[in-house]
């Protein structure tokens, strides 16, 4: 690890040194890409710089012991050196954690699709629900939501909705959100006060460039049709909605959020290429044992990962074991103690899965 530090560091001090040439500010782009990357090891260097710092006051302790015969000054000095160590530990596990592989996607914008499932009118409303949250939680963070899809119920619920989210980090904190999402409550509609359970489906897919994924425009279909609204109310008097179709693999994606057809179309193709990616990356991490990612992040869609429970005031993430005895302010949108708990797992075990690699 100290090796790869030292490595990083010779780095950044070379990215100094390039980022104030004035050959490479003339050129804006050059710059621009080593700033970035200058500011990105800039909080590992600085990390380092505090531990070797500890390392000399350590070594300075030790020597100071070798020389001093009072008793009283010599625990004094081990008192310095027990709580160095501490500090250095400490810094050494936050070096383990920067260090790790960094998830290409992390900074990107993401597509979330949210499907009622199992429960009818009920899983909509549920699906609704979740987009709130999901809205809240992006307020909250300065991200800016954008509608892409939308299929309301008469009664106010989302048979279906694709919006997308844009801003700093958030396929990093959202990424561990795709799965089947499970509601226990009892509906307004039932007199008896039976408690009903539904389910809705999340899918979190990281926006894509085009030349993350290549397509073919020969291998698309494109049916254009008017937009409509609930019951069938019309909403829109031309032919503005899209449906866009991929022959080779029978994904279709169909958008009437825009008035304008050009602007569906361009949004639909978006979404379409994120879900081929999605499809390649799975496959990838199928094929690749020792790059498989930790359970957590594995966005399966038909995996089970929580729970929401209205009787108890609960939520539960079965893929951690946690509990949060506060449902109200997690459905609006107080999501931190969760994603912060599912980011220090996976890294976890993204660190005991390098350890057993390198034993």
């Amino acid at each position: 690890m100290l090796e790869r530090l030292g490595f990083i560091e010779g780095k950044y001090e070379e990215l100094t040194m390039r980022i104030s040439d004035p050959a490479v500010i003339a050129n804006q782009e050059m710059w621009q890409k080593l700033v970035k990357e200058h500011s990105e090891l800039q909080v590992i260097v600085g990390k380092y710089l505090e531990y070797k710092k500890l390392k000399e006051d350590l070594q300075a302790n030790m020597d100071m012991l070798q020389l001093e015969d009072d008793t009283e000054m010599r625990e004094m000095i081990n008192e310095d050196v027990r709580s160095i160590k501490a500090q250095m530990e400490n810094i050494e596990a936050e070096l383990q954690i920067m260090l790790l592989p960094k998830d290409p996607n992390d900074e990107k914008n993401v597509f979330v699709e949210i499907r009622g499932g199992a429960g009818g009118d009920e899983a909509a409303l549920f699906a609704y629900n979740l987009f709130r949250m999901y809205s809240k939680y992006a307020e909250s963070q300065r991200w800016k939501v954008e509608i892409m899809s939308l299929n309301e119920t008469d009664i106010g619920g989302f048979k279906e909705v694709v919006f997308m989210v844009k801003g700093q980090g958030v396929y990093s904190k959202m990424k561990y959100e795709s799965g089947v999402h499970r509601v226990q409550r009892v509906p307004d509609t039932e007199s008896s006060g039976r408690i009903h359970t539904s389910t809705a489906t999340v899918a979190v897919l990281p926006e894509v460039d085009e030349v993350d994924v290549e397509i073919n425009p020969n291998d698309l279909r494109i049916d254009v049709y008017r937009s409509s609204g609930n019951g069938g109310q019309s909403v829109n008097t031309t032919d503005s909605a899209v449906r866009v179709t991929h022959l080779p693999s029978g994904l279709v994606v169909a958008v009437q959020d825009e008035k304008s057809q050009l602007k569906n179309k361009e949004k639909a193709i978006k979404i379409l290429r994120s879900r081929l990616y999605e499809i390649a990356e799975q496959e990838r991490s199928q094929n690749i044992a020792d790059e498989r990612k930790s359970q957590v992040g594995t966005g399966d869609r038909s995996e089970r990962i929580r729970t929401y429970n209205y009787p108890q005031g609960r939520v539960t993430d079965h893929r951690i074991n946690l509990t949060l005895y506060k449902l109200e302010s997690f459905l609006n949108g107080d999501l931190d103690e969760m994603f912060d708990s599912l980011i220090r797992y996976d890294q976890a075990e993204k660190l005991k899965a390098m350890g057993n690699r390198n034993n």
